[in-house]
């Protein structure tokens, strides 16, 4: 399929702007779990599993969409999410206490998991190999605004309203989104009536996208990097604020700092593509990002780390998964050739799945240092590369 420069253009700011919508979710209220739990009678522990719930939700979510997006294409059912999305977020804002909110954040996910899926097929659908990389590269150069603003901005949220206008305001941003989508997004597929929505079909061909051993390695591999990720969302938290001490607005402006990292990571990226093969330049981070764990791990045990140096390291680690999020995602889809929204839900269904798990597991380790979550970090990435090597060896045997 062709595109012209300016439907390029328009495409990466409309992708980005839904991609957007994860990040607003996830960090806009974190600096506001000791307000909203005090609020609602709850525990900052107990507040954790609405991140919980929400990551169960997207994996999920996508799960769903996926058969769902390859029969009616991709535009519909991202007008629908979307809008589940915008009234979940109006309805959290309304929650008299926290399983409400914990079963609300899981209807927000199941909205906003269509637009993971729908954008990558729409990806896929357009570009091919190293394109598909740097079109997730110019997606994220986006969207990466909104990590690095959402901290600070819910801070000032919360300095000025109370909680419930941050999610106010993701029902405000989620309908312009909705609106763009509608009048701006062209379909690239369409309707398929021979795409059966039979579970025992989907089911089938879910099996058939598995037994793809390239995309299915490339998946976990990729799915395990991103974990880091969702270790660092469930964790920094406790670590900044309750461990450091610092305040809501300094913790607001740290996580935007490491927010940052992974931009310039990203779009680095973009850049180093043009000189060095996918597998290669991503090897390369893998063994640049384990040794940065494996320095924090040490350093712990040999010292007591300061929130400058512990920040500092944090912020080289968010700079490299810059690098891991788009190369893993398309080493996994070059991989596939149809039932490309199947192999979209499974691939974002696969992360958001470690990352649920990761965000519950890490939860029971907290031990008030940032100990496991120092040693979660290493062991993940350490994995991630093996599975990364192993899926690399059956591209090269081929």
């Amino acid at each position: 399929m062709k595109i012209t420069s300016r439907e390029k253009t328009i495409l990466v700011l409309i992708l980005g702007s839904i991609a957007a919508l994860g990040p607003f979710t996830v960090d806009m209220y974190l600096p506001g779990f000791p307000t909203i739990a005090e609020d609602l009678g709850t525990t900052q522990k107990s507040m954790s599993y609405t991140l919980t719930s929400y990551f169960i939700g997207i994996s999920i979510g996508q799960l769903i969409y996926g058969p769902v997006i390859d029969k009616f294409g991709r535009k519909p059912p991202l007008l629908f999410g979307l809008s589940i999305f915008s009234m979940a977020s109006f309805g959290i804002a309304f929650s008299p206490d926290i399983n409400t909110m914990i079963g609300l954040r899981f209807v927000q996910a199941l909205g906003a998991s269509v637009g993971m899926v729908a954008s990558m097929s729409i990806v896929r659908d357009i570009f091919k190999g190293k394109e598909i990389a740097k079109m997730l590269t110019n997606i994220m150069l986006v969207m990466g605004v909104a990590p690095v603003i959402a901290p600070t901005l819910g801070s000032l949220f919360l300095n000025n309203f109370q909680w419930e206008a941050i999610f106010i305001f993701l029902f405000a941003i989620s309908a312009l989104v909705l609106l763009a989508v509608f009048f701006k997004l062209k379909e690239t597929t369409g309707y398929k009536p021979e795409v059966s929505l039979k579970i025992s079909n989907s089911l089938k061909n879910y099996w058939i996208t598995l037994q793809n051993a390239s995309f299915t390695k490339f998946t976990i591999s990729g799915s395990i990097a991103m974990s880091l990720l969702f270790c660092y969302i469930a964790s920094i938290p406790f670590i900044f604020m309750s461990y450091y001490g610092v305040s809501e607005q300094k913790f607001g402006l740290l996580v935007g700092m490491n927010a940052f990292g992974l931009i310039i990571g990203s779009q680095l990226n973009r850049f180093l593509l043009k000189r060095f093969r996918l597998i290669k330049l991503t090897n390369i981070i893998f063994v640049m990002i384990i040794s940065v764990t494996f320095l924090l791990l040490i350093l712990f045990y040999l010292t007591t780390i300061s929130l400058f140096v512990f920040s500092a390291v944090i912020f080289i680690m968010m700079f490299l998964i810059g690098f891991l999020n788009p190369n893993s995602m398309a080493l996994a889809m070059d991989n596939v050739d149809k039932n490309i929204g199947l192999a979209s839900a499974l691939n974002g269904s696969f992360r958001m799945a470690f990352g649920a798990f990761v965000s519950a597991l890490i939860e029971v380790f907290y031990n008030g240092t940032p100990l496991p979550f120092i040693w979660f970090i290493f062991i993940l990435s350490s994995i991630s590369f093996g599975l990364h090597k192993w899926a690399v060896k059956d591209i090269q045997r081929t």
